[in-house]
């Protein structure tokens, strides 16, 4: 049977102050671009001077919710506001498609000399989303996984597809308590099958007073911090 192509990411890059020796790969959310989340990148920065930060883009794609328009987007979302509906219609073929797509990048870091465990996946929203479904199922173990204002996609089926060494992943997971898009019943479901299902050892779970769809001081401090612990610079 012929192996099926991967496409290519487009991406952006903010290369390291100092010699490269670790990767983060963060996927924007749903209408972004890479270009949202290059001032984040740029702010932390300084304290992760051995960080190479990739900011991929994602494909255009007709997103149901959005009454089928065109924009960048990891997968489609057909329902949003009732969580069996919206479960029950997750769009398994696109985090599949999109997940052999971020590997590509994290294969393309580790053919550059970059150990997996100085490689982190992250993202907001569908980006942290497909990071959970992507750094739990890769094969190689990563270094960490940020998920920012996002949830853990196909519960259904997610235990079968878990990697061996999914329990040992360090998880960086913030939400805010104001989220209008991501309720605090998902993001609670979300933890608890991490905790009682998947058995992740290292979970970091932080609710932002106040905080919607979005991310702040207080949430970029704690995970400038949460980096600093999981990639150090030596």
């Amino acid at each position: 049977m012929a192996s099926v192509a991967v496409p290519a990411l487009k991406y952006l890059t903010v290369p390291p102050v100092t010699k490269h020796t670790a990767t983060i790969i963060f996927l924007h959310g749903l209408g972004d671009t890479g270009h949202g989340w290059e001032p984040v990148a740029h702010m932390l920065r300084p304290a992760l001077p051995q960080v190479k930060w990739v900011l991929p883009h994602a494909p255009q794609r007709k997103i149901t919710v959005n009454f089928g328009m065109s924009m960048p987007g990891w997968f489609d979302i057909a329902h949003l506001g009732d969580r069996e509906l919206f479960e029950k219609t997750e769009d398994e073929t696109g985090f599949r498609e999109s997940s052999r797509s971020v590997q590509k990048l994290i294969t393309e870091e580790i053919d550059a000399g970059i150990d997996p465990s100085r490689i982190i996946l992250g993202g907001f929203s569908q980006g942290g989303a497909l990071t959970l479904y992507s750094g739990l199922t890769e094969e190689r173990k990563l270094g960490g996984l940020v998920v920012l204002s996002g949830w853990l996609p196909l519960r259904s089926k997610f235990k079968s597809m878990l990697s061996a060494h999914a329990p040992s992943a360090p998880i960086f997971f913030g939400r805010g308590s104001a989220d209008p898009l991501i309720p605090s019943e998902v993001s609670e479901m979300s933890k608890d099958f991490l905790l009682k299902d998947v058995h992740v050892k290292d979970l970091t779970y932080k609710t932002y007073s106040g905080l919607g769809h979005s991310t702040d001081e207080r949430e970029l401090k704690d995970l400038k911090e949460w980096l600093q612990k999981v990639l150090p610079e030596a």
